[in-house]
Parts: structure tokens; sequence; C-alpha cells
């Protein structure tokens, strides 16, 4: 009987063996479909271990397998694939090719670039393997680097404003793919958010924001200009000094304290007619990150903050024009290629026709500004790229034929990117940069001008050690030349005389090197450190005084005074007057619960060499450069941060939330009744103490769907301590902490933005701050007949509650135009309840009375705009 059952279980395997069958594989098709083709025209069963993953795809080409016996099948996929095909009985086991438990398997790396459509590499691209649910991003190179297991995965690179790529790869060895990326326009018409804008969560980087292009133009401003730099005003941490004031504010931070780049050149004057408009043209912004804390290595030179903006690439295949008509400026932008597939040009320009509507008032007063933005990108080969991008601006104002001003900055920057192999970028950068401003008083018949430039050079090298671990290391230098003042008599009856203020000259230069290391699949570190160093040069004289000190301190009538120079040292150019040199450690860790919640702690100092010069809180076009020296030491930062990052519901939200610390030493203030103007010895009212800032800060995003944006609130201190240099000296505020003049203690914006149709969207921007510290007089006494005002220390009181509801709408009246003339209009309305905030408020006297009275200066209150934009 044993004999018989052996003999039809053989019958009954022959029969199995030989039956023949159709099968079909291909690129697209799981391992899932090949199970389900074998067990539908046979009996056998399918047997794999956990390490399959049936929705895989582990063929790399296609083949039919016409009426081929099932043993001759199984032979042919074991063949060319990373899975082993085995038959027992009627059952069909899968596992992966040579397991061995006791030895690690070898992985494969993956490497490659993300480029787009101009051949330009796209920074920050999400690189995603389907499978594995995991990724990274590209570098400043557009690189990235994976290791893999051998198999069959699915690579998808997505960024906004881009149409997402896949491709199918089959891993055996190390492998190199590249990615061109093209443009999404029915996105960028849109806005819709997509995904790329939830938290990095396995990213060291924390108190960095990043702004589109998209979302800037969504946002409604004052005058229907889209904005740039008003927009991070609607993160945390981010404040100003009010409407129409330039600058910005960062976690309790001074406006000089915050470096400004502009394709990686510094940029010092941000702002065009005293702050209605930033520097910055919206069309020609590819994007830009703001650094509040755990600010690499290769970044220095400010404590505060720092604004890295990026220009577009223009078109390398086409030709295009866009533009923009509002009410009081208009843009126009135009791009295309220099040589098609190897280079392009973008030039881009803006001006304001304001004139137009003085004239319609009793002011006899003109205001323009124009300025204009070029780069050129030509790729000699795959390994090297050149560039150059430019800027130009000026403003030019005339009061009454009393006041003329005219400010404005140039900049130029030349980039080499020379690629030495997958693993090895680099990138060499040569810059020029300066600031001017020329005031001329017709009244006081004299003529002013001051500038200060920059000469820099900078050479970055990105090298990717191993997946797990990259390196960022460099070196840069930058030459400074700054002019305090040249006073010209305007005519021979004037009362002023020519008078040069005594220029300065100063090098700075620093080389660092950055690691970020993978330490396990949950801990991340990034650590570097950032060596600096700052030479106050001649040709200078340098005034000298009693005990060193240039501020003396009278105890009769319990005031500061301006010290007696007792001599000078004379310094030939070149010499060495000061020398400053400073270690700038840097580390970040972010620990990962899961794949969509970590947090992240970090640490930096950084070092300030140059100062900014101003009395007042919010940074005027007057205001002046200077460097440090025998009176004036570097600002030393020191800032702490910890936060917690998630993603919710399959990354359709994100949260943010970060605490903050920062102290800052030798942080600058000035006596009483301090004179800046045309103050050759500007030592003589300056006080040198500390400051501090800490806070909480918080961001939600919706980031998908037809109605999304983000809500944050900011909770901060901001604090300085200038005490005195004896027991008998007061310092100011009697040498307690006193209020920074950038202390916001709430601040809170709201972003919304309603996709309606494809014509028509909404958008709205909510904003409340507490009010700016000022000083406030507290009484008064007569002398001479004279009401004299009685100040209380310092900031101690507060300007009324700042807040303002913007609306706008677009309308685009052919949505599903590709080609040709394509146009949209803007319509909104800034301050929509007609708040008047107030910028300041003043104490005097009434003339016919007599009484003291306050008076509230207010800038504006509801503006409508409207702008028609346009492209072809």
């Amino acid at each position: 009987m044993k004999h018989i059952i052996s003999t039809c279980f053989f019958l009954f395997s022959l029969c199995i063996y030989s039956q023949t069958i159709t099968v079909t594989v291909d690129q697209n098709m799981t391992l899932k479909e090949v199970f389900k083709q074998i067990e539908s025209q046979t009996d056998f069963k399918f047997a794999f271990t956990d390490q399959i993953n049936t929705s895989q795809k582990y063929f790399d080409q296609k083949h039919t397998y016409k009426n081929i016996e099932i043993k001759a099948l199984i032979n042919e996929l074991n063949k060319n694939n990373s899975i082993q095909f085995s038959i027992v009985g009627n059952n069909i086991f899968v596992k992966q090719k040579n397991s061995k438990p006791a030895t690690a398997k070898k992985k494969s790396k993956l490497t490659g670039q993300v480029l787009d459509e101009n051949k330009e590499p796209v920074i920050g691209a999400n690189i995603f393997i389907k499978e594995l649910e995991t990724g990274v991003t590209t570098d400043g190179n557009g690189m990235f680097s994976l290791e893999l297991n051998k198999g069959t995965y699915t690579v998808i690179v997505s960024y906004v404003g881009f149409k997402n790529g896949e491709k199918l790869i089959t891993i055996s060895d190390d492998e190199r793919i590249n990615f061109i990326m093209n443009a999404d326009s029915q996105q960028l018409e849109q806005v819709i958010i997509t995904n790329s804008k939830a938290v990095d969560v396995r990213n060291t980087q924390m108190s960095v924001n990043k702004l589109t292009m998209e979302e800037i133009k969504r946002i409604p401003a004052a005058m229907g200009e889209p904005d740039p730099l008003k927009s991070l005003l609607t993160l945390p941490g981010v404040t100003n000094a009010g409407e129409a004031s330039s600058g910005f504010n960062v976690r309790g931070g001074a406006a000089d304290q915050n470096l400004i780049l502009l394709d990686g050149a510094p940029v010092f004057g941000d702002s065009h007619m005293f702050g209605f408009f930033s520097v910055f043209n919206a069309d020609m912004i590819n994007g830009m990150d703001l650094y509040k804390g755990g600010i690499p290595s290769k970044f220095g030179g400010r404590v505060s903050s720092v604004l890295d903006v990026n220009q577009q690439t223009g078109d390398i295949e086409n030709y295009k024009v866009n533009g923009g008509i509002g009410l009081i400026s208009s843009r126009l932008l135009v791009q295309g290629p220099i040589k098609k597939g190897k280079g392009s040009f973008i030039i881009g320009g803006r001006t304001t026709y304001a004139n137009l509507f003085l004239k319609l008032t009793d002011l006899r007063a003109g205001i323009s500004f124009y300025d204009l933005n070029a780069k050129f990108n030509y790729r000699l080969n795959e390994n090297n790229t050149v560039s150059f991008s430019g800027y130009l601006g000026n403003d030019v104002i005339r009061l009454n034929n009393l006041v003329d001003i005219q400010f404005g900055n140039t900049m130029g920057i030349f980039n080499w990117k020379h690629r030495f192999s997958d693993n090895l970028n680099t990138n060499l950068a040569v810059f020029y940069s300066d600031y001017k401003f020329n005031l001329n008083l017709d009244i006081q018949e004299f003529k002013w001008k001051n500038m200060v430039q920059t000469y820099g050079l900078k050479y970055n090298w990105i090298q990717s050690v191993n997946p797990n671990f990259k390196l960022n290391y460099g070196v840069e230098g930058t030459y400074y030349n700054f002019n305090p003042g040249t006073v010209r008599p305007s005519s021979s009856d004037s009362q002023y005389n020519y008078q040069q203020l005594d220029r300065k000259y100063s090098l700075e230069s620093a080389a660092y090197l950055d690691f970020e290391h993978q330490i396990t699949e949950k801990l991340n570190l990034r650590y570097g450190l950032r060596y600096s160093m700052f030479y106050r040069l001649g040709n200078e004289e340098i005034s000298t005084y009693d005990n060193g000190q240039s501020v003396v301190y009278n105890p009769k009538y319990n005031i500061y005074e301006e010290g007696a120079p007792t001599g000078t040292i004379s310094y030939k150019r070149g010499e060495i007057i000061s020398k400053f040199d400073n270690f700038e450690p840097r580390a970040a860790l972010s620990y990962t619960f899961s794949e969509d919640a970590s947090i992240k702690a970090s640490y930096n100092r950084m070092a300030q060499y140059i100062h900014m010069l101003s009395n007042t809180q919010s940074p005027l076009p007057m205001n002046l450069w200077t460097p440090s020296g025998p009176f004036m030491k570097p600002q030393l930062l020191d800032q702490y941060a910890i936060g917690y990052f998630q993603n919710i519901k399959d990354r359709d939200y994100s949260f943010e939330g970060e605490l903050f610390y920062k102290k800052i030493q030798n942080r600058i203030d000035y006596v009483d009744g301090a004179n800046l103007l045309a103050n050759n010895n500007i030592e003589q009212v300056i006080l040198s103490g500390k400051a501090r800032s800490y806070g909480m800060e918080l961001l939600f995003r919706k980031n998908t769907g037809r109605f999304n944006g983000w809500v944050s609130y900011t909770l901060s201190r901001a604090e300085q301590k200038t005490p005195g240099r004896t027991p008998e000296e007061p310092g100011i505020a009697n040498g307690n902490w006193y209020l920074s003049g950038y202390d916001k203690l709430h601040s809170l914006s709201v972003v919304a933005t309603y996709e309606r149709s494809a014509k028509w969207s909404y958008n709205a921007n909510f904003s409340l701050q507490s009010g700016q510290p000022v000083t406030y007089a507290n009484g008064y006494y007569e002398f001479g007949g004279f009401n004299v005002p009685n100040f209380s220390l310092r900031n101690g009181n507060r300007l009324p509650l700042y807040h303002h509801l913007d609306l706008a709408a677009t309308y685009t009246p052919k949505p599903d135009k590709k080609k040709g003339w394509q146009s949209y209009w803007v319509f909104s309305i800034y301050n929509i309840y007609n708040r008047k905030n107030a910028a300041s408020i003043t104490f005097q006297t009434n003339e016919d009375t007599g009484v003291n009275e306050t008076k509230k200066l207010s800038i504006y209150g509801l503006v409508p705009g409207v702008s028609y934009n346009f492209k072809f």
C-alpha cells in the first residue's frame, strides 16, 4: 500500500512539473501580481518570509514566458532577480537571495542629482523610496545619496512648484540617477501647497522658516505689491518696528544683527521709500530661508539671524516675459536662453510713479525708486557651471525743494560650481556690495554722503563620505571700506566747511567645518566649528583718553558726557589697529520617535564684528555702519533652543514648537542725548552692556487642500543691561535690566488661502503685536519760562497694541490657458477696518493754550490696492 501511495505521489508530481503555463513580468508589476498569474494556472501556492514585500516591484525588464514548464520558469526567474524561488511539494517558497543571518548584508549606494529645466540644481528636493517609506533631501548642489539593499525600488522626487518625478530602479551595485524636474504651471498659478511644506522631522536643522514665492505673492500687502520681507512678519519670532519701517527683528534682536544675503552676497539696505517696499523683487526671487537659530557653520558675521535669498535662474529653452502693473509701481521681467541647453539669462526691473499722485496734492515733493536684478548662468560641461548675479537699486526723495535724499545698493557676485565626483562638489564665489546714502539740505547749504563697500571671496566644499556622514567646509574673507561721512558746503554762504570723517577699513576672514552625521535610524547630529578673525586696519588716527575712558560720568548732574581726547595715535595704511578672533562652535541634533514626530535641540555661538549706529528703534537709510575697534568690542552670541516637531494626518497638517534662550555680550547702547550724525568720535557717546532674550514659538500649518495656511504665535522677552563701570556710575536705567526697543511680548499671525475655483482664490492675513517699548515723559519742570519734560527710565512704556487685517482676491480670467498671453488680477485691502496704529507718540506744549499734550503719529489706515499681472 505504501508503495502504491508513493507511486501516485510521484506521478502527481511529474504531472505538476510537466504542466506548461504562460507568464508575463515587467518593471511595473508587483510580486503579488506574478503570484496571481502562476496560482491561477497551477495548483501551486506561494509561501514567503517577512523580508519579502509582495507589493514591491522586483523585475527590471519585460519578458513573456510562453508554454513553459513550472520548473523551467522558476529557473528563469532565479537568474536576474534579488529573490530566490524554490519548489517544495506543491508550494513555491520565496526568500531573499544570499540571505546569511550571521553576516550583515552589504548595501549598495544610490547617488544622483536633481536639476530643473535650466539644468540648475534643485536645493531641498525630496527623494522618497516608496517601498521603504524613507528618503532624503538634496544638498546645495542638488545632490543626494542613499544606501539600499539590492532590489527594485520606486524613487519619487518632489518639490513645490514642480511636477513629481518617478523612476523604477533595480539596485544590484552602486547606481547613479539624475532627475530633470519640469515646472508645474497649473500648480504655480493655483498655489496649492503640497506636502513638501510638511516638517522634515529627521533633519537636524531647526529654527528655520522657508517661504516660496507662490506663498509670498498671496499674502496681502500694503499698496498691493507682494513683498518678500513683509511676509517674514507672518512667521514666529519675527517682528518689526511698525508700519512703513525698514528692517526686521528676530527673537528680540536688532535689525543690524540680521545677515541678509542675495545669492550669497551681503545686502545692507533692505527697503525702498523708507520701508514701504523691500529691495527684493518678488518676480525675481525663487525662495528664501530664514535661520533664527541652530545656524550652520558656513554662516557668520551676525548674531541674530541669516536671511538667505536666492534669485531664479532664467529659462534655458524658451524666451518668456512677465510683469505687473499696480497703483503706484510696475515691474517687468524677461528671461530666456543665451544658448539653448547651455546658458540662460533673467533680467527684472521695477519702478514707481508715486510722483504722479503727489502732484495732485499740496505737497511739493517727489518720491521715486527703481531697481534692476539680473542673473546669467552658463553650463560649461557636466562638471562646471558659472553664473553671475547682480542688483542695482536707488531711491530719490525730494521735499519742498529743501531736502534731497538719495540712497541705494549695488551688488554683484560671480559663482563657479565644480563637481569633482559624485561625492565632492565645490563653489567658488567672488562678490562686491555697497550701500550709499547722500543727503542735500538746501536750507543748511551742505551736502553729506556716507557709504560702506565690501569685497569678498568664498570657497565652499560639500563632501559625502558615505550616506550617513557628510562634510561641509570652506574659507571666506571680506574687506570693508567704511566712509562715515563727507560734508561739503553747497554754496559760498554755507556755515559748514568741508570735512571728511575718518574712513575706516577692516578685514574679516573665517574658516569653517560642518559635519552631518546619522548615528542611527532615529538619531541625527550636525556639529561644526567656525573660526573667525577680524582686523581693524589703518589709515586712521585714533584718539586717546584719560584712563582709556571716552565717556565720562558727571556725578554733579548725574549724566554722561563726552570725554576730552588727550592725544592721537596715527596708523599707516594697512597697519593693524585692533585684532579679534573667536571660535564659534555649533551643534544640533534630532531624535525621531516615529516617521512623523521628533525632538530637536541646538546650540550656536556667533560673533558680529560690525555695528550699525542708530539711536532710533526703526533703522533709517542714514544709519551708519562702523567696525569693531579699540573702544567697541565685537558682539558675541550664545543661543540654545529645543523643539518638538510633528506631521499630522498623513502630513496634511504640521506643528512646530520651540523654546529658545539667547544672550549677547558687548551690546552697545547710547548715552542720553547722543549725537551720531557727523560725529568723528562716536566712542564718546557709546556704553557697552549685554542683552538677552527668551521665549516660545508655535507654528501650526495646514499643508494641503483648497483651504490652507498657517497660524504662528510667539511669547517672548527681550532685554538689555548697561551697568555703570564703577559703583558710583548709574549706567542706563540704574544698571538694571530694561526692555530693548525690539521687545514684543505677544505676536500672533494668521495666514489663510482659499481656492474657491480655478478662477478665484481668496487670501487673508491678520497680525497682532504688543506695542513697541518707548520712553514717555512722566512729568515736567519749568526752566526759563519753558516747560522741560522729565523722562522715565529707558523703554519703561509701550505704544498701544498693534494689529490689522488684510484681505486679497485673485482673479484669473482664463485659468486653462497655458500658452500665449496669460494674466490675472489681484485686488487687495490692507487694514480693512482702518486701524490707526501708532508709529510714535510725542509730547509737546500747545502754543495757544500752553497745556502739555500728546500727539499720535499714524502712517496709514485702510489702503486699497489692485494690480494686473501678465506673462507670455
